[in-house]
């Protein structure tokens, strides 16, 4: 049977995954068993995806990036160079945790910048924005503008990758798109006209 997706001779792709037609997978990545790579994915060079994690389309997955068991990536989600998932809160070398991993979901339109590390157990709402070098100990929310170690909230940005300004009324624009946005009770939602 002929595969509709591209894998670079060096990537090592085991039994059982489900990959979808368009994706790349580029030089030394490590497919491992039961993934599920949704259509138009990119994997960089250096990548791991482990057993059983679930990616959406059209993810973006940057050099040496480490994806491990229990997370799921949504539609359009970007991990930038060098980020990793954990999916135990507190590993020893001599102590199998393997029934213990923790889930981590992130959601339609994230963008996870390089360097950052997620901690297992936390979910990424829609179209947030992980800071380079970011350590996310705790849920973020839709929308949010996240840096530093811990990391912390400091803003909220378009579904464009601005940062968003709002006005005494709680209503933003996006410079780019020029869609609008509203704050209400601390969450942020794009108003559909």
């Amino acid at each position: 049977m002929e595969r509709d997706f591209f894998a670079h001779e060096t990537a090592i792709i085991d039994d059982g995954c489900r990959i979808a037609k368009g994706v790349k997978i580029w030089h030394f990545s490590h497919i491992m068993s039961d993934c599920e790579i949704g259509e138009g994915c990119n994997i960089g060079q250096n990548v791991v995806i482990s057993p059983g994690v679930i990616l959406g389309k059209n993810v973006k997955i940057q050099n040496n990036v480490s994806i491990y068991t229990g997370v799921i990536c949504e539609d359009d989600v970007f991990l930038g160079p060098s980020m990793v998932f954990t999916n135990v809160i507190n590993p020893r070398s001599a102590v199998n945790r393997k029934s213990e991993y923790a889930h981590t979901i992130v959601k339609r339109g994230v963008s996870i910048g390089a360097n950052a590390t997620i901690v297992c157990g936390h979910d990424i709402g829609e179209f947030a924005f992980i800071g380079a070098g970011a350590v996310v100990t705790k849920d973020v929310p839709a929308y949010a503008l996240f840096v530093g170690n811990p990391a912390r909230q400091t803003g909220w940005m378009s579904e464009y990758g601005h940062k968003l300004k709002f006005n005494a009324e709680g209503l933003a624009v996006c410079p780019e798109s020029l869609e609008k946005y509203k704050l209400e009770g601390g969450k942020v939602a794009k108003i559909l006209e």
